[in-house]
């Protein structure tokens, strides 16, 4: 693939090493917490339709992150390569909508035969108005991109993370005699470490409020799960949730540094989360 704009020479060649959709219904959650929120830290338009990331180097090695508007072709690139087959991402230089400087994720790939990944060398020209070179956030501290992507695992390793869950103990709150009520008999329904937790309880209240005030469009976000569920994923100041509509919930807070808080399904859970797909947008 040639190169993209001004910032990447015109000789220059992009060697691919992968790609990711940037669209209302998924994008990079590192980016932000809803899809405007990802296009404005990457210096874009909320477009409906959508971009295409493609992350590669260049022939001196350096990291670029090629924003191209075929949502299309990358889809498909991303569906092959997922099954395991062979597909060259080349978009047509009339896609393409800008390079930057930088990869936001981490890569543990690099092209072979050209320097290690390094950022590009500044713009002399560009007069302090480029973005600094993207970068993907430090895994040693914790905040919100670093909570957005644990909700984000959680999301994917769904199976091993419910199977650490016992809801007879979990979903179990004790009583002045040292005894616990069941989850069916708790009004909340809320696990005992939600139900004690005020940002647990702010974060649900504003899941709820999401009802009667929409959020920005991609902060609640529904995908595949086996059977008749749903994966939600939902996010808001300080928070993240993921759920299937047919099982609980974790919740990760800024404020709990690598905490995972199960929300267990009681009397409210269901009702929420059927609400909250309703208003999720979904992938084509």
């Amino acid at each position: 693939m040639a190169g993209t704009d001004d910032t990447v020479a015109d000789e220059d060649a992009l060697y691919v090493l992968t790609a990711v959709l940037l669209t209302p219904a998924q994008f990079p959650s590192v980016l932000g917490d809803d899809y405007p929120a990802a296009c404005t830290a990457l210096g874009l338009e909320p477009y409906a339709e959508g971009y295409g990331l493609v992350l590669g180097q260049d022939d001196g090695g350096a990291r670029w992150t090629v924003v191209v508007d075929d949502v299309s072709l990358v889809a498909v690139a991303i569906a092959s390569w997922d099954c395991g087959m062979e597909y060259d991402l080349s978009p047509d230089d009339r896609s393409v909508v800008c390079a930057l400087p930088g990869w936001p994720l981490a890569l543990a790939v690099a092209t072979p035969g050209v320097p290690a990944p390094h950022d590009p060398l500044p713009d002399p020209e560009a007069e302090g108005t480029d973005l600094p070179p993207l970068s993907p956030p430090d895994t040693e501290s914790w905040g919100p991109p670093q909570r957005r992507l644990g909700a984000d695992e959680i999301a994917l390793q769904w199976a091993a993370w419910r199977e650490q869950i016992d809801d007879a103990t979990a979903f179990a709150i004790p009583d002045a005699a040292g005894s616990a009520d069941t989850d069916e008999e708790r009004p909340a329904g809320v696990a005992v470490s939600a139900g004690v937790h005020p940002g647990v309880r702010r974060a649900l209240a504003e899941a709820h409020a999401y009802v009667d005030s929409p959020p920005p469009i991609g902060r609640i976000r529904s995908s595949f799960a086996p059977g008749d569920a749903r994966t939600l994923r939902a996010d808001g100041p300080g928070w993240s949730l993921v759920a299937r509509t047919d099982d609980i919930a974790f919740i990760l807070l800024d404020e709990e540094p690598g905490e995972v808080l199960p929300v267990g399904r009681g009397a409210e859970l269901p009702g929420l989360l059927k609400a909250l797909d309703a208003l999720a947008v979904r992938p084509a």
